[in-house]
């Protein structure tokens, strides 16, 4: 089993930035890929990025050029580097751990709020 937990959303103005982490514990030797999703009031869960433990990303168009992920040295951490934060990136952001056994676990969500 993997445990995850989040950390740094907010409220930020339109044009502001936010950094969010989230570490791993449990079986982390099983993990292969790490990544945020989100979701907002009323929409489906959706993928911002990615990132493999050899740390190749891989981004939703929509946060393409705004948005960095990278995983920790211990690789049982993954960031999530948001700037130029837009309204519509308001949403609730979630860590996600995905690899063998099959592994494909979640973190509790932390909220990020972007004011117009």
């Amino acid at each position: 089993q993997v445990q995850l937990v989040e950390s740094g959303g907010g409220l930020v103005q339109a044009g502001g930035s936010l950094r969010l982490s989230c570490a791993a514990s449990g079986t982390i030797f099983s993990i292969n890929l790490m990544g945020w999703y989100r979701q907002a009031p009323g929409k489906q869960r959706e993928l911002v990025a990615d990132i493999t433990n050899g740390g190749r990303p891989n981004y939703a168009d929509s946060v393409k050029g705004r948005f960095t992920i990278s995983r920790g040295n211990a690789k049982n951490t993954v960031y999530l580097e948001m700037n130029s934060l837009k309204p519509e990136d308001t949403a609730v952001y979630y860590c996600n751990a995905y690899g063998y056994g099959p592994l494909n676990a979640w973190g509790q969500g932390t909220q990020v709020t972007v004011s117009s």
